[in-house]
């Protein structure tokens, strides 16, 4: 988990995983694993949070341990359980003894990363969970342990690659923000964008991907209810290929805008508004960035 010698080798390890990273992000999510810190990744829905996770494990040949907090989530879900019907027919069978013994612990995600060497774990949408439970983390993210009550301390021998994740629907605090390291992930520009969608999407033909990001980096432009992310640029330009499309028209594009925004409001105000204008004046910005490639190589 630690092998990677500099931030280059890490960011070509990730883009062997289809995950392309910018100078700063490689750069925190090294000194994350040099420095056995975790680390704290808020951004808006869609721009690639979890999927860094996803890609590090597969990177690093590591398991990936994910912890989905949601509201009211507890120690029970995140951290321990004890095995109570295996106990019960413990005690029937004359067991003498003691049934708060690890043979009967259920390990969760938190306990699990513990005992799995070279795991990363991956505490997604943070924001969704509640405030005891964020102060519940503060001792594992500080010393990577912690305290069962009825078996004590327990600690990893070698400390998971924590990624936590937020949308920030909520403040997180300051308490925990001080033991992670922090990145903010932007939405792409239209160049990384087409590059992502050509990475994870090779069967898509370059002029659609085009196409699709240059739709999609204008519409993160207006006031919409939620502006989509890169998944939703790669579920549109996917379902845009399954149609057959080599390119974007206004007819398919207003089919298929499903794909792309989920919310009424934001359907609505997309074809309220030049939806045949939005289409050409992508298809143009695609056909710039194609001269301008072009014109670079040449």
């Amino acid at each position: 988990m630690r092998g990677f010698r500099s931030i280059g080798e890490l960011s070509e390890a990730l883009e062997r995983q289809r995950y392309l990273v910018e100078e700063g992000l490689a750069t925190i999510v090294f000194l994350a694993l040099r420095l056995s810190r975790p680390l704290l990744i808020e951004g808006e829905p869609g721009v690639g949070k979890t999927e860094l996770a996803k890609a590090l494990a597969a990177a690093s040949d590591a398991p990936l341990i994910r912890l989905q907090c949601y509201e009211g989530i507890d120690v029970h879900h995140a951290l321990y359980d004890w095995d109570y019907p295996r106990q019960l027919l413990y005690l029937r069978a004359g067991g003498a003894g003691p049934l708060y013994a690890e043979e009967f612990l259920v390990r969760r995600p938190l306990l699990e990363a513990l005992s799995e060497p070279a795991a990363v774990l991956l505490i997604d949408e943070l924001d969704r969970a509640d405030d005891e439970f964020e102060a519940f983390l503060l001792e594992f993210l500080s010393d990577f342990q912690v305290t069962l009550p009825e078996l004590g301390v327990i600690r990893a021998t070698e400390p998971p690659a924590v990624i936590i994740t937020s949308n920030r629907t909520r403040d997180l605090h300051e308490a925990l923000k001080r033991r992670c390291l922090y990145h903010w992930i932007e939405h792409p520009d239209l160049d990384r964008e087409v590059a992502i969608a050509r990475a994870r999407l090779p069967e898509v033909s370059e002029r659609l991907a085009r196409q699709v990001c240059a739709f999609v980096q204008e519409l993160r432009w207006l006031d919409l209810y939620r502006a989509p992310g890169v998944g939703e640029t790669l579920d549109w330009a996917q379902a845009l290929h399954a149609l057959g499309r080599e390119e974007i028209d206004a007819p398919t594009a207003d089919r298929t805008l499903g794909t792309l925004l989920k919310e009424r409001e934001d359907l609505d105000r997309v074809r309220a508004d030049a939806l045949p204008v939005r289409v050409e004046r992508a298809e143009r910005q695609a056909a710039d960035l194609d001269g301008s490639e072009r014109a670079g190589h040449g």
